[in-house]
């Protein structure tokens, strides 16, 4: 589990693991404003969303971060929205990027079982690091716990790539969303717990 002090590793490689991400180059327009955006959102996410109120996972050396809701969760509440609110300056300017933005977390939120499960809301490794096993090492103390409690996880993946690394953990697809006027697309994914 990740400690306070991890908190600024923490936000850089997530910040550098999602440089590239369809949801991010969408949500954060621009080279300048998601390499500005993106640390805010982390910092935001970690410090005042997962920290206090979820569980987050680090390994030893920070290559990678991975960031669960507990059942009961899922959604964010009005704090939650007020803090992510912080980050208008960083997606003002581009007409479109705050409807746009808006839309896409209405659509996923939407979209999120009502279920009781785990939420898998963001996991990244270090771009050096990937196809090390760092992911795997994140996911396997958040999924030996639901199995142990008998509980499904969901998480949304905007990468196809990153498909195969899910159903290796017993993910499968449910749902998949294209986002309109050019956004990402997205698949859900959901894993029953196993028997321990």
């Amino acid at each position: 589990m990740a400690k306070n002090s991890d908190v600024p590793a923490m936000v850089g490689v997530l910040a550098r693991a999602f440089d590239d991400d369809p949801v991010a180059c969408f949500m954060f327009r621009g080279d300048k404003r998601r390499r500005r955006g993106l640390p805010r959102f982390f910092a935001i996410q970690l410090r005042h969303m997962y920290m206090a109120d979820g569980a987050v996972w680090t390994t030893d050396d920070h290559a990678g971060v991975a960031l669960w809701a507990p059942p009961g969760k899922p959604e964010p509440g009005l704090r939650d929205l007020w803090y992510l609110s912080l980050l208008l300056p960083d997606l003002l300017g581009l007409g479109r990027a705050i409807p746009d933005a808006a839309h896409l977390l209405a659509e996923v939120t939407r979209r999120r079982p009502r279920q009781p499960h785990w939420y898998l809301a963001t996991i990244g490794t270090d771009p050096t690091r990937q196809g090390q096993g760092v992911g795997s090492a994140l996911l396997e103390p958040a999924l030996q716990r639901c199995d142990a409690e008998g509980l499904p996880a969901y998480l949304e993946s905007s990468k196809h790539r990153n498909l195969a690394f899910y159903y290796r953990h017993g993910f499968a697809v449910t749902g998949e969303l294209q986002v309109p006027r050019g956004g990402p697309h997205l698949w859900f994914m959901w894993r029953e717990p196993r028997p321990v």
